[in-house]
């Protein structure tokens, strides 16, 4: 019973339900990125190279295959290209996003706390001692 006792404390914690949640997020986002890059992006590149960009593939060789038809097998670098594409977007946004955290974080650590007023009987100890000085 202890194991679990202690995987249900792990479980329960902040930490791993925010990880969770970005999981979740991350994933939602991808497809996004996915749908911008497949959509607007690919497109304007295939513009440039008069295709489609995630059709873009090589011929590496052609052979006959055992039922007599003809066999072709591709270096598709165009999907590959596009997959890259989606991961440097994707990590550009995570980059700015953990960045602005960041930035947040900091200026509440900035702002130091006022500190605590002394108490009454600190005041009193302190007017006693500058008497003593006199």
């Amino acid at each position: 019973m202890g194991m679990f006792k202690e995987f249900k404390e792990f479980a329960m914690q902040g930490n791993l339900v925010d990880i969770a949640v970005g999981f979740v997020m991350g994933a939602a986002f991808k497809e996004v990125v996915t749908a911008f890059t497949g959509g607007i992006v690919s497109p304007l590149v295939g513009m440039i190279f008069n295709t489609d960009f995630k059709k873009l593939k090589l011929l590496l060789q052609e052979t006959t295959g055992p039922d007599g038809k003809l066999q072709q097998i591709y270096l598709e670098y165009g999907a590959f290209l596009t997959a890259v594409l989606d991961f440097l977007i994707i990590a550009f946004v995570m980059f700015l996003f953990v960045k602005g955290i960041n930035s947040l974080k900091r200026k509440k650590e900035e702002a130091p706390a006022a500190p605590p007023e002394p108490s009454n009987e600190e005041k009193l100890l302190t007017e006693i001692r500058d008497l003593l000085k006199k």
